[in-house]
């Protein structure tokens, strides 16, 4: 992991980081002296995060809205006045057989997943290029293989690699680094949080997964932070355009 002296001063802007990948990665950052400013859409749950430590801002936004770039980047330039990193970590999916395929769930998941992402990084990208920092994107091993009734979930995510890929080459030139991180099955809550399952179908659903693990586990998010801090350090000067998976070998399985 990269040493704490890389993260004194530095300020990084995590979306969706109130609560799972994105808290955990926060609450990392904050520990290496960094400031971090967080995005969500539970505005109680953003205030405990941010009154835990006076280096966490927290705006309650929702990241589908099309302003959403623009608005978390003023908030962070207005702070802090410059930003060395972007976890684009906020995520959308539900469970969709074909035959209930609706447009609007269709499209929020796309906006999530693939324009939210791409507004933050257009409305940063001055501040990214004064800063020569990074962006971490977080994908998910579900778009290793066919993903039946997530279908629109792990196309969105192996969109947004796509897009990690035609950025490190677009933004190059400006001294900004693009990788990405793809979770297996981590606990986080995201079964039972974005997904809409009942708690007990989420059980279960836990237990097939970890079966499924060749490692023997579900992931935890000490297994995927400090992937996100390596990928977004300013130590790490030369990997750009790589997409990470990391799921206990559970992407491999038959």
């Amino acid at each position: 992991m990269a040493s704490n002296s890389a993260w004194q001063g530095k300020v990084a802007i995590v979306t969706g980081g109130s609560s799972g990948i994105g808290l955990a990665t926060t609450t990392e950052l904050v520990a290496k002296g960094a400031n971090v400013l967080i995005t969500g859409r539970k505005a109680e749950k953003l205030a405990e995060v941010a009154a835990s430590d006076d280096k966490i801002e927290a705006l309650l936004m929702d990241s589908s809205e099309g302003t959403s770039g623009q608005q978390i980047v003023e908030a962070a330039m207005s702070r802090w006045e410059r930003i060395d990193l972007i976890v684009n970590n906020s995520g959308a999916g539900q469970l969709l057989p074909v035959e209930d395929y609706d447009p609007e769930v269709i499209a929020k998941i796309s906006a999530v997943n693939i324009l939210a992402p791409s507004l933050l990084v257009r409305a940063a990208h001055a501040a990214l290029r004064e800063s020569k920092g990074a962006i971490v994107n977080i994908g998910t091993a579900v778009s290793r293989s066919a993903a039946p009734v997530l279908a629109h979930y792990g196309a969105t995510k192996a969109a947004l690699e796509h897009l990690t890929r035609s950025w490190a080459v677009e933004l190059a030139k400006d001294g900004i680094r693009v990788n990405a991180v793809a979770p297996g099955p981590v606990k986080t809550g995201a079964l039972t949080g974005f997904m809409g399952l009942p708690e007990e179908m989420a059980r279960t659903v836990e237990a097939q997964e970890a079966a499924q693990v060749p490692l023997g586990r579900r992931g935890m998010t000490s297994d995927i932070v400090p992937w996100i801090l390596r990928l977004g350090s300013s130590e790490n000067e030369w990997l750009t355009g790589q997409v990470l998976t990391v799921d206990g070998g559970w992407s491999l399985r038959s």
